[in-house]
């Protein structure tokens, strides 16, 4: 009896560790570096809710935006590497800041580690209602009869909505004149008035206004047709070799045990093999973009900081920040 009471508290001695260290044990924070309501926040809170589901702690959304990004970022930097705060990061985090920044205040893919690609989602190429513009070519055709006489709006000098243009200019060899805003709204209301000629907006802001005849959806940036407006043609179309999303990725910071990071990424492809969570996303224009593995999707992320550094360099913009 006296041994049997022993072996029973030797057993529960070196099961102990094994509990202490199950994951996640407590609340888990995932910083958003965008404000509440956007397709963004939107994405996060759904995977943070499936996340909770399956895991059976609370994971919670904080928002911190601002400094394209890096505010949130450097929240995730300086947490402890121990998967209880982690960030919904984006192609400014984890690529285009490396060159637009003089001095980016943390190392993608060393600081902050990829868990797995969330979403790639493309822009709209849009003109007003009226405009005589129906395609990729006529625009291209008229910036060259008349280089920089057509003005296109953005997100801000280094936005996506930016460089998607310069990459269209590079690539079609045309030259048009850029007019920066803060932020999608401001630009679609210059464009629907006719101050601006063409816009690459972002899904959420951009495709309620193509479904309702405010614009003309002309073209999508990714290189497959978006399932939310299938009938809209891709750049690409027009344009070969023209790719631009933006996408989205859970992060972690760099000294994250690799156990946790392949738990979450494990977790997270199960909640994208729901076709009902994919119905709900494609429904918002949001394209899951799962690439399998935490290397997999590093070595996603080095191509992206090359190719947008490219770009970057060729507006004339590394260092701008």
């Amino acid at each position: 009896m006296r041994m049997g009471v022993w072996a029973l508290a030797i057993f529960a001695a070196l099961t102990l560790p094994a509990q202490a260290q199950q994951y996640p044990a407590r609340q888990v924070t995932i910083y958003v570096p965008f404000t509440a309501g956007g397709g963004s926040d939107l994405l996060a809170r759904l995977v943070a809710q499936k996340l909770e589901e399956r895991l059976g702690k609370p994971f919670i959304i904080e928002n911190r935006p601002g400094a394209s990004t890096t505010l949130a970022a450097m929240q995730v930097v300086r947490a402890a590497p121990d998967g209880y705060t982690l960030m919904q990061g984006t192609s400014s985090t984890m690529a285009i800041n490396v060159t637009m920044s003089k001095k980016l205040p943390y190392e993608p893919l060393k600081d902050l580690v990829p868990v797995a690609l969330l979403s790639s989602s493309p822009f709209f190429l849009v003109v007003a209602a009226n405009s005589p513009f129906k395609s990729v070519a006529d625009i291209i055709a008229a910036a060259k009869a008349k280089p920089n006489s057509l003005n296109y709006g953005s997100g801000g000098p280094g936005s996506m909505h930016h460089l998607s243009t310069e990459l269209l200019q590079s690539l079609a060899g045309i030259h048009m004149t850029h007019v920066p805003y803060k932020g999608t709204p401001p630009a679609m209301n210059d464009l629907i008035a006719g101050q601006i000629q063409l816009l690459f907006g972002d899904t959420t802001s951009t495709l309620p206004f193509i479904q309702q005849g405010t614009v003309r959806g002309i073209a999508v940036t990714t290189a497959k047709r978006s399932p939310a407006a299938p009938d809209i043609p891709t750049v690409a179309e027009t344009v070969p070799g023209f790719e631009s999303a933006s996408w989205q990725m859970l992060l972690a910071p760099g000294a994250t045990p690799p156990a946790i990071v392949n738990q979450l990424n494990r977790e997270v492809h199960a909640i994208f093999s729901d076709p009902a969570v994919i119905q709900e996303l494609e429904r918002r224009g949001i394209g899951p973009a799962l690439t399998g593995t935490p290397d997999e999707v590093s070595a996603f992320v080095k191509k992206e900081i090359v190719r947008w550094g490219d770009v970057v360099r060729r507006a004339g913009l590394a260092g701008s920040q």
